[in-house]
């Protein structure tokens, strides 16, 4: 059997190698042509064999062999991302945030406030999506666009996009875990949900998502349309029972009113909150890069990927809106009881529906986004596993031989999904120490997700407009419209930032009061970057190509007999 040969990626000033007739198609036979010629990484030409697809092809064209089974469809692909994103998760356990900082007027307008720069966001990164389609996806595009210090470029990229996500999977399973404990108190009022009780719920749920993600991929994604459905449906469920069954629901002009509830005070207090209150809807508005790690498992990668995004984005935006409005309008009482639930922190959201439908129906409300919450967090694991897979493919990642090897029937990145499954456990150790009942570590990993992920959807945008012309658009393109919408996607993402790093509530009496994600996210970063000054700067060249055309049909047809290819 032939060693596995590994070449770097000389990462040249050219474009991707990718090459692309004027109608953004892969050249086809023609006249005396065998098969379709393309260009690979190096820059050579090569034929392909006739009964390859064009998927495979321009994987090919990027440096890998098609390894990971090619299993989705448009709609699979579209629905990781909608279920990461998941309305039912953060719309419900971040709802305190925006009834505290802003009121009704942040939680209703601040879907189409921030839903309009994400979707510039979205956009930017589906344009080089289809270029790039490739599991790496962020970081992988980072070195292809820098015209210069690739290797660093795609580095920084990389582990911002890596602890983003271990960080949003632990966010999102921690707030599951937060939920049970909150519905058994429901039925067992003597039942006190303990930190150890919540991170013992926690490691259980972070379990049954590796197990589910450790079958083929074809159950993750079908898990995945289940998944759209359940939070279709379930909100069409949630909206209609908190319309038609409470006896009294707040009036219109309530959705109007500001609140400030954060302990901020001063002429520009109110400003203030509400731009912390926007943070309702950017936080849920995460994780639709799943689309881009997703893409060597789907079919048709360079459009439905790009699709897959702009798509989850939207519809979450609408669906988001809706379900808010429906829960701000279904608050029970005045100023007094707005204040008892807003208190409740994460629950907040489950303590609406109790309130709003006495008995059995606040609770079903409960489990039907509980069950949301659950998907949301295996479709996490799905696409933090391969985004660990793909780093550590190329090497960047501690023990990558481990971590980049596939089980040999299924075609999975088993290793990679228990190995983010572990990380996020451990992140959610320190949910042990509260003040007041109030976890610290959870809000902190929250705000560490969500801008570890957006400073990560940044950096290829922004490279790809330093790019300018040298850069060749996929099959799926932006046009003239790829400039501006990048800047404002940039532009947004520092403001993003910046709020998340911002004190939300005053006066710091406690730690539960004070934001330390700013502080925690300055350490791992750091951590990061003196390990590229001090040792990766040697070693770590950028994205690898798996060798020649014919190294990478090699281990394909080993694969495919279930066999592993040996590592060098």
């Amino acid at each position: 059997m032939p060693s596995r040969q590994i070449q770097d990626d000389p990462l040249s000033g050219r474009s991707s190698g990718v090459r692309v007739d004027d109608d953004q198609t892969l050249s086809r036979p023609t006249g005396s042509q065998v098969a379709p010629v393309g260009v690979t990484p190096t820059g050579g030409e090569v034929a392909y064999p006739s009964g390859m697809d064009e998927d495979t092809q321009r994987l090919h064209q990027l440096g890998y062999a098609q390894e990971l089974r090619r299993g989705m469809g448009s709609f699979s692909n579209f629905a990781i991302s909608f279920s990461i994103i998941s309305i039912l998760t953060g719309g419900i356990t971040t709802y305190y945030l925006g009834m505290d900082a802003g009121g009704p007027l942040v939680i209703t307008t601040g879907w189409f406030i921030v839903g309009a720069f994400v979707l510039c966001v979205g956009l930017g990164m589906a344009e080089i999506c289809s270029a790039y389609p490739t599991a790496g996806g962020l970081y992988y595009w980072s070195a292809q666009l820098a015209t210069k210090n690739k290797a660093a470029w795609s580095w920084t990229c990389g582990w911002f996009n890596l602890v983003g996500q271990v960080a949003v999977t632990a966010s999102i399973d921690y707030g599951l875990a937060t939920y049970v404990g909150f519905l058994i108190t429901l039925y067992h009022a003597n039942f006190h949900a303990t930190a150890k009780w919540v991170l013992v719920f926690y490691a259980i749920i972070l379990a049954a998502h590796g197990l589910l993600n450790t079958f083929r991929v074809k159950l993750v994604g079908m898990l995945a349309d289940i998944s759209v459905w359940w939070h279709l449906i379930g909100t069409l469920i949630i909206v209609v029972a908190l319309f038609a069954i409470p006896s009294q629901h707040q009036s219109v002009s309530f959705l109007f009113h500001s609140e400030n509830l954060t302990g901020w005070t001063g002429p520009f207090a109110g400003v203030y909150a509400f731009a912390i209150g926007l943070l309702l809807a950017q936080y849920t508005l995460t994780g639709y890069d799943a689309s881009a790690h997703m893409t060597e498992e789907t079919q048709g990668a360079a459009v439905e990927g790009p699709k897959g995004i702009v798509r989850a984005i939207y519809v979450s935006i609408i669906a988001g809106f809706v379900l808010n409005l429906a829960m701000t309008l279904a608050l029970q009482g005045g100023s007094k009881e707005y204040a008892a639930v807003a208190i409740n922190g994460p629950t907040a959201g489950g303590q609406v529906f109790v309130n709003a439908i006495t008995g059995q129906g606040g609770k079903l409300l409960v489990i039907i986004s509980m069950v949301a919450m659950f998907f949301c967090g295996m479709a996490s694991v799905t696409a933090n596993s391969r985004m660990i897979y793909a780093f550590s493919r190329d090497g960047a990642v501690p023990g990558h031989k481990l971590w980049h090897r596939l089980h040999p029937n299924t075609r999975s990145p088993v290793n990679a999904v228990w190995l983010a499954v572990v990380v996020a456990f451990l992140l959610g150790v320190p949910s042990l120490y509260q003040v007041g009942g109030y976890s610290v570590a959870f809000f902190a990993i929250v705000s560490i997700g969500t801008v570890g992920l957006y400073v990560a959807y940044a950096i290829p945008i922004y490279l790809r407009l330093r790019a300018g012309d040298s850069f060749r658009p996929g099959p799926w393109s932006l046009g003239r419209w790829s400039k501006p919408i990048g800047w404002i996607a940039v532009i947004w993402v520092v403001i993003i930032t910046l709020l998340f790093f911002a004190p939300a509530f005053w006066p710091w009496n406690t730690a539960a009061d004070f934001n330390w994600a700013g502080p925690a996210f300055v350490i791992v970063m750091a951590a990061v970057f003196i390990w590229w000054v001090v040792s990766a700067h040697k070693w770590f060249k950028g994205p690898k190509i798996e060798g020649d055309e014919t190294g990478l049909e090699e281990i394909e047809r080993e694969y495919a007999a279930g066999i592993i290819p040996p590592e060098d």
